[in-house]
This record gives C-alpha cells, structure tokens and sequence, in this order.
C-alpha cells in the first residue's frame, strides 16, 4: 500500500514522532496507517504517543546570540509551569544552539540534528523530555539570521514574546552603547506595539488599496465631506491613510519608550545614527508570541472540580 507525504505528516500529528521515523514506520507497516502506529509504539515510543494529541501552547520563546549570528526559537509545552522549568528550558537552549551552528532548512529537518557534544538528535531529546517530564512538547518554529552584527534581541515576560530586530550598521557602530540601547528599545517597540511591517513602503499594493477602499467608504459616508472639492477629499483621504500606516508600520509608528520627546521609530533611528556620525537602518525584524494562533486548551472548571471531589456548598 503506498503512502503519501500527508500521510507521513499526519502519522506525525498523530504520534508527536519525528518526520523520519514516521516515514520509516509507514515504509516497514507498508502504508498502513494504524500499523505504522503499532511500529513506533513497539519502538518504545508509546509513553510519547499518548501525549502526542495535547495542546501545546505554553513553553518559551528564546533568543540566542553568537558571533554574527541570532537565533529566535519557540518551543511549547502544554502548561506555563513546565515553560519554567530548568531541563525543560535547557533543551531550547540546545534547540537554539544547533539552530545557530547546523542552519536546517526547517524544523523537521533540526529535528533529525544532533547538538554539540551530544549522541542523541533534537527528536530523541524531545521524546526523552516528554517522557520525564510528562507532558507533550513540541518544537514549533525558529528564525536564524546570519553575517550581521548589528542584530538585537529582547525576551519579554520570560519567554512569552521574543524579538530579533535586524540593522544596517558598521560593526564598530553595533558595539557601541548607544547602539545597543537604541536596538533594544526598537525590540521592545515592536513586542509592545506588534506592527505588521517594516515601513509603509513594505505595506503590499493589495493592502494598501484595500485600505483606501475602506477610507473612500467611510468618507462617502460623512455628510460632512458633501459637496467638497476631489482635491480635498483626496488630501483627507491620504492623511488618514498616513494614520493608518502609523499604527501598522514600525518606522511610521510614535516611540513610546520617550516620554519627554514625540517622535516615529524611524526618526529615534535617525536621532541615533546621527548622534554616531553613522549610517544606521532597520531592515527587518523577526516577532514571535508564546503559542500564537494555537488553539488553546479550555477548561471545565466544574468538570475539574469533580475531579477533585471538591462540592460548591452555601
């Protein structure tokens, strides 16, 4: 019976399993889905399937730096308290650190990675963790950026939204302090503040004319633009426009970490880049939220104080 790539990505859904093993499982039970199952089970891999069908949303997102190279993983384990602990966290590091030195192409592929000084893969470790600690953990995603030294990083809340924030800038200038404080602030901006993209030049076409259509609406709308001449309407238009794009784009956006001073994101750079004497830009970032756009577990509290054997009594 032949099998397909959906299947081999199914199995592993189903199982929590490693890609390869998967594939290995259905090759040997012949396409036979339940059997490929019994293969990894058989394999000692049980105590992990039965925890393979958890929700994990909780965890750590991790920024590792080294040399010229930065690293944002996220890993999710199925409760905060679990995101806490110290083999538990020790294991992203590792995550990290082969994500930085062996540059897979995606995540099943670190999977199958070994980290330094180690016999075991990231999968086997995976499992391992799943079966000492006891809950369901799975690595999720990771951003690598690499020949740039002027890249700064921020964890906020432990682990519950990391940053990579990227810059052209000389490598003297990244070492200086005023860099490093003006970089982190512009990674707190963008945990605080979550824009959608860089600049309002890096806003698609289709959005951008999706937006004015929705502002052409609005305004045909207002009795109050009746009657007005295109060009006003047209200047009005572009204005909201422009607030639109302050809220969604990093550059356009108000920096809130100076209170004594309004100004954009993009002109806090510039402030720096002047006070340096360099060239200085942001070029991108990197923005991962703990468990983001993962369907979250929702408990019964009546169900779970039952369990308990507690009562609601007056």
């Amino acid at each position: 019976m032949a099998f397909t790539a959906s299947d081999v990505k199914a199995l592993r859904e189903r199982t929590g399993v490693g890609m390869m093993d998967c594939k290995k499982a259905l090759t040997e039970a012949e396409g036979d889905f339940e059997r490929a199952i019994d293969i990894l089970r058989e394999r000692g891999l049980a105590a992990a399937t039965k925890k393979a069908g958890r929700i994990t949303a909780e965890g750590v997102v991790l920024a590792y730096q080294e040399g010229d190279v930065s690293v944002l993983v996220e890993v999710n384990s199925e409760t905060d308290f679990v995101g806490k602990n110290e083999d538990f966290r020790a294991f992203v590091l590792d995550v990290a650190k082969t994500v930085a030195t062996e540059n897979p192409a995606d995540v099943d592929a670190l999977l199958q990675l070994r980290p330094e000084g180690n016999a075991r893969t990231i999968e086997e470790l995976r499992q391992e963790k799943v079966l000492s600690i006891g809950e369901n953990i799975s690595v999720r995603r990771f951003a690598r950026v690499a020949g740039n030294p002027a890249v700064c990083s921020y964890i906020h809340g432990g682990g519950a939204i990391g940053v990579l924030a990227e810059f052209s800038a000389s490598e003297a200038a990244a070492q200086t302090e005023a860099f490093q404080t003006m970089g982190k602030y512009v990674a707190m901006q963008i945990a605080s503040m979550r824009p959608q993209y860089l600049s309002e030049k890096a806003v698609p076409a289709e959005v951008s004319e999706h937006e004015a259509a929705i502002v052409r609406a609005q305004m045909a709308e207002d009795p109050k633009m009746q009657g007005k001449p295109e060009k006003v309407i047209e200047g009005i238009m572009q204005g909201k426009l422009k607030k639109i794009y302050s809220e969604i784009c990093l550059l356009e956006q108000d920096f809130v970490f100076l209170d004594d001073v309004k100004q954009t994101v993009g002109q806090y750079i510039a402030a720096t880049a002047k006070a340096l004497g360099e060239e200085i830009a942001c070029t991108g970032y990197v923005l991962f939220v703990k468990g983001e756009n993962i369907q979250k577990r929702e408990d019964d509290f009546a169900a779970e104080v039952a369990k308990l054997g507690g009562s609601n009594q007056d």
